[in-house]
């Protein structure tokens, strides 16, 4: 335990602890309130920073409609903002003007039925919950397709077994489809592994509401608990001595401690659009590799950096050539 100005903060890196912080305290553990100003403008007042009855409120609606198949004082930040605003406003009242909307992200983020009630988001919440999706979503997915190419590029018999496999799958170099989606198991296991060695988020805040006790310890109200998903998805106790080498195998079979894993976070608080996010990621991935080969630029340097999410500090220099069918 450190402290951080003037509250203690814990860095929880063991798999059972995390688990009691995420998900079997987190009555008494929720998001810091210190909000980063500058996150706040991008994101919105959405899930991202909402706490509370607010927050149970924004994700039961989230919940529902993803369930269904189908930075300070600067004038440029400013003028981001409010077209970003505007133009999701004005998505909203196209919307509204559309006869067969029932079951889009807008109309079942407006209005939500269930329990002979009608409840559902106000125009300006659902801006900010629009922004927090595409921001947040874009971020994390895009970055999630870059090191996994990279990954590819780097390891080209990988790269030619996902080829085979894609191959094979998509009859005639048609692309993925909802119907052999689930064939892509090879796609699926090196996004698992990319995620596993580059987490989108590398470390997850929370904060006690109440004084709490995890295991033998007692943990006061107001601590900060700072929990590093990478350094756990890279334990070589828990992943073995090849934690910090791209082995997509190892997710052939089932997890044994699934507090070990957790890419889209853990407990109430996880990625409420994971799903999409894996479903989008595999087809992308998928479609690249049946186009394209991937070889590693020799002016490319390995950085990677912790900013809004893990990204390569340099960028990442692929170079593509298109794949010619026999």
């Amino acid at each position: 335990m450190f402290w951080l100005g003037l509250k203690p903060r814990l860095m929880v890196t063991q798999p059972d602890m995390i688990k009691d912080v995420l998900v079997n305290k987190s009555d008494s553990i929720g998001k810091d309130d210190a909000f980063n100003p500058l996150s706040k403008l991008l994101f919105g007042q959405g899930l991202v920073g909402l706490q509370g009855h607010k927050w149970a409120v924004h994700r039961k609606i989230a919940d529902q409609a993803f369930s269904m198949e189908r930075v300070k004082k600067n004038r440029m930040m400013w003028k981001l903002e409010k077209e970003i605003r505007e133009s999701v406003r004005r998505l909203i009242e196209k919307n509204d003007k559309q006869s067969d909307n029932s079951r889009n992200l807008l109309t079942l983020l407006m209005r939500v039925k269930g329990d002979n009630t009608e409840e559902g988001l106000g125009v300006k919440e659902v801006i900010d919950e629009c922004k927090t999706f595409y921001f947040a979503g874009k971020e994390t997915t895009s970055n999630l397709l870059t090191w996994a190419l990279v990954l590819l590029a780097m390891h080209p018999e990988w790269q030619a077994r996902t080829r085979e496999e894609v191959f094979r799958v998509c009859k005639n170099n048609d692309p993925p489809n909802a119907e052999n989606l689930n064939e892509l198991k090879l796609v699926t296991m090196i996004l698992y592994e990319t995620m596993r060695l580059y987490p989108p988020v590398s470390t997850l805040i929370r904060q006690a509401s109440k004084k709490v006790t995890l295991g033998s310890l007692d943990i006061p109200a107001n601590t900060q608990f700072s929990v590093s998903v990478a350094v756990v998805h890279h334990d070589v106790e828990i992943w073995g001595p090849d934690a910090n080498e791209f082995n997509p195998l190892r997710f052939s079979q089932p997890q044994k401690h699934w507090p070990s894993y957790f890419p889209f976070g853990l407990g109430p608080r996880n990625c409420v659009a994971q799903n999409l996010a894996r479903v989008e990621a595999k087809i992308i991935l998928a479609m690249i590799i049946q186009h394209f080969a991937l070889a590693i630029s020799p002016s490319y340097i390995h950085a990677p950096i912790s900013a809004w999410t893990l990204e390569p500090q340099y960028g990442a220099q692929i170079t593509f050539r298109r794949v010619v069918l026999g």
